[in-house]
């Protein structure tokens, strides 16, 4: 009984000890961040940004991996199978969570297959109108398509993305119709909304930014349920619709089963990386706003965010299989 005893008490102190280890001698080797998107877009030039800000803080290269393909899930999948010993992460977007309610066949758990690390950024989305349509905020907006039921037209950059669903929700929340144009991306969308042939669209501020400055488009809103950090002087939806928050997002999450020391390791890093001037600069350039919370946050985030777009997914009947 004695030596049973002494034999688990050594076992969980060696628990111990190697946890204090992995967390002090961490990392020894290069560390992986897995993008789910093509190199050259705003989430590759963040994860490359990052990716050195930790390299220099934490003593080893940290490599950045392009896996794009189905929706984000090529990465995702790879992620979640990868070996939880924080030498691999996923800097995931909000179809991490999106997907398992559009798709009939998701291989993976948003909650249960991956551990949150940090949110590191919210995507600045815009509701905006072609010039020629006659309103001028949100409210003149709903109220035009109350006396238009069914014919104005909504650009989508393709179903069941964050701009679709934003789309969806703002017409539940709203009590309007529009009827929907699925375009296969932001470019072409943008170039239909200049010249009237659709005339909404819920888009990303870094591709319609320019348009809007340049007047070719006009701007009512930020999704988000508070003014956004990089475009503060536009208003809020949830001004004319109470309760509409759209936060799409950008974040950095790990295999489940990563120890928890190391998760922490790499949340401070980034919280601090977050706060220096040059990068902030560098998100408001990309249409972001810099969030940096704390992994129990972040979770709860993501779960949060799961039933949000499912209810809106379920109500609207959106789905690709």
């Amino acid at each position: 009984m004695i030596k049973k005893l002494f034999t688990g008490l050594c076992l969980s102190a060696s628990l111990v000890v190697g946890t204090a280890y992995a967390a002090t001698d961490y990392p020894t080797r290069p560390i992986t961040v897995v993008v789910p998107f093509s190199p050259g877009g705003a989430t590759d030039i963040l994860a490359r940004l990052l990716g050195e800000r930790l390299a220099e803080k934490l003593g080893q290269p940290v490599v950045v991996e392009n896996k794009p393909g189905a929706g984000t899930m090529i990465a995702s999948n790879h992620v979640a199978r990868a070996k939880p010993d924080g030498y691999t992460f996923l800097l995931a977007a909000s179809s991490l969570g999106i997907a398992p309610s559009i798709y009939s066949k998701v291989d993976y758990d948003p909650v249960k297959d991956f551990t949150a690390v940090t949110q590191v950024a919210s995507v600045v989305h815009v509701l905006e109108v072609t010039p020629s349509l006659p309103v001028k905020n949100v409210q003149e907006l709903i109220t035009y398509l109350k006396a238009h039921p069914g014919e104005v037209s909504y650009a989508s950059v393709g179903i069941g993305t964050s701009t679709h669903l934003e789309a969806e929700m703002f017409k539940s929340m709203a009590g309007v119709d529009m009827q929907e144009i699925p375009y296969k991306g932001s470019a072409p969308a943008l170039t239909d909304l200049v010249a009237g042939r659709v005339q909404v669209m819920f888009d990303a501020w870094a591709s319609s930014g320019p348009f809007a400055k340049s007047g070719k488009t006009r701007v009512l809103a930020v999704t988000t349920d508070t003014p956004s950090k990089s475009v503060p002087d536009i208003p809020t939806i949830s001004t004319a619709v109470p309760g509409f928050s759209a936060m799409p997002w950008l974040g950095l999450v790990a295999p489940a089963g990563t120890p928890a020391p190391i998760v922490d390791r790499i949340y401070t890093e980034i919280a601090a990386t977050l706060k220096e001037p040059a990068v902030q600069e560098k998100f408001t350039s990309l249409g972001l706003d810099a969030i940096g919370s704390d992994p129990a946050t972040f979770a709860a985030f993501i779960e949060k965010d799961i039933k949000t777009w499912g209810k809106v997914a379920k109500d609207a009947n959106i789905r690709l299989d």
